[in-house]
């Protein structure tokens, strides 16, 4: 029994039955990354000791018959933006290379509560601003695929290393697609919840009316399980909705009979590959076999999706990396003779290129004279896009997508070309733009590299997204498929 290559719901069900150890699995995932890592590059920093000691601790309450609940020992990797009680919380920049967070994230605290052990962090994008992990400022994390192309972003470690499985579980951060991106590239499922359904408290801010805390597992059911743990009611973000949390594992269900699955006419055009055009396609027909009542719909204003995005976005981008100052905390640069040149060039130096081409392109559109014709303009915009979506699911339980317009791609290849490279978001903006919930899911793959299947659904709607995806993954062999690395 290989113990890495198991499904998270998998071991936590050995793990109660007494058929293995936690100590036995935490060990076989440090040994899994102890033989891959030097080739992907997934993570950033790991707690070894730790992690043991507190599998550990767990055999002694399982020996002692205590009931532990939600994760029972599983371990999770954390993008290294989420803070984690004294771990380095880079942001993978320059900036906050020192940086040891304080406190705990709530979405770390709430799976240390149901005995999760954190593993350590994974690289992403720098600070998350990017769509293949090509802008960490400390390594580029390798598609498990294949080596020469990128794993996606910005959350490109966490696909990455579950994919992998150098990890069951893992938490990424979604501002516009960089959960469900990168693991449509490395061929697992990846959820961005609804604005709301998860706090922000500890998340650290890229766009704050966009961000939200994400999950990847290796199936639908780790997916589901790991979103069930994070969600719920936090005092201490002011955009926490207090709304129940369901039971998303009893929402796994293959049939969907009375499922209704608009597929709008706007996402299957302009520069969508045609493998993955044929790709979707077929899993639409799993989905029909299966129950759901397939029909087209439409999103008019879903055109201007990835434009909005840059603007708004990069717009808070620029207000929340304010705080970066070299004064406060963070990289100071030596080499600074007044306090002009002290925030100048800490700033120059602290932030790669990435970063300070938003920050700049935020401050545009916020500065006087071009705040009503850019930023104001977008958030009159972004409420069609939301309106669009709100008609449509009147009608619909989900809507279909691609994930990604493309597979992955080499390193390099889109790095030169900004538009190109934004360009591979046109499918993900849309959802954070409007705040809706999205799940990623393999299905199919094209020159050995994983396509990715987008169903989106409406506000709090979790469970309907788990039923349609649980429904399509029990219909295919995709997700049993794992990287040869």
């Amino acid at each position: 029994m290989e113990i890495y290559k198991m499904k998270a719901h998998e071991l936590r069900d050995m793990i109660k039955n007494k058929e293995i150890k936690v100590e036995e699995v935490v060990g076989a995932f440090i040994e899994r990354i102890s033989k891959v890592e030097g080739k992907l590059e997934a993570w950033l920093y790991i707690d070894e000791e730790k992690a043991l000691v507190k599998a550990k601790e767990l055999d002694k309450k399982i020996a002692s018959g205590e009931e532990l609940e939600g994760l029972w020992g599983i371990p999770v990797g954390i993008k290294d933006n989420i803070s984690v009680k004294n771990m380095k919380n880079t942001c993978a920049s320059k900036m906050l290379e020192n940086y040891i967070a304080p406190y705990d994230a709530y979405v770390v605290s709430k799976i240390k509560e149901k005995h999760g052990i954190i593993l350590g962090k994974l690289n992403m994008d720098e600070f998350g601003m990017g769509s293949s992990t090509e802008n960490s400022a400390f390594k580029k994390t390798k598609n498990p695929w294949d080596l020469r192309k990128v794993p996606g972003g910005s959350s490109g470690g966490s696909a990455a290393a579950v994919a992998s499985r150098e990890v069951p579980l893992a938490l990424g951060s979604d501002t516009g697609g960089s959960v469900r991106q990168p693991a449509a590239f490395c061929g697992v499922v990846g959820l961005k919840p609804t604005y709301g359904r998860v706090s922000r408290y500890g998340l650290t801010a890229f766009g704050s009316t966009l961000d939200q805390v994400g999950t990847f597992g290796a199936d639908v059911e780790d997916c589901a399980l790991l979103t069930e743990v994070i969600s719920g009611f936090d005092r201490r973000d002011s955009t926490s909705a207090n709304i129940p949390v369901p039971n998303y594992i009893q929402s796994l269900s293959k049939n969907l009979k009375g499922k209704k699955i608009g597929v709008p006419k706007e996402l299957f055009c302009g520069n969508l590959q045609e493998e993955v055009t044929s790709a979707i396609r077929e899993a639409l027909g799993v989905l029909q076999d299966n129950g759901a009542e397939i029909r087209e719909c439409s999103l008019p204003f879903i055109e201007y999706s990835l434009a909005d995005y840059y603007i708004i976005s990069s717009a808070e981008a620029s207000s929340n990396l304010a705080r970066f100052d070299g004064v406060r905390y963070g990289f100071r640069t030596k080499d600074a003779k007044t306090l002009e040149e002290l925030y100048i060039k800490s700033r120059s130096e602290g932030f790669g290129e990435e970063v300070k081409r938003r920050i700049m392109l935020g401050t545009y559109v916020l500065s006087k004279g071009y705040y009503d014709a850019y930023y104001r303009k977008a958030l009159k915009v972004r409420q069609l896009i939301k309106e669009d979506f709100k008609k449509v699911f009147k009608e619909f339980h989900a809507v279909i997508s691609p994930t990604s317009p493309t597979i992955a791609f080499d390193f390099n290849e889109k790095s030169k070309d900004i538009m190109a490279m934004y360009s591979v978001d046109i499918y993900t903006v849309p959802i954070n733009l409007a705040g809706l919930p999205a799940i990623s899911v393999p299905c199919g793959f094209v020159k050995n590299l994983p396509v990715g299947l987008q169903i989106i659904g409406d506000y709090f709607k979790e469970d309907n997204l788990f039923n349609i995806a649980y429904s399509y993954e029990q219909s295919t062999q995709w997700h049993k498929k794992i990287p040869n690395i």
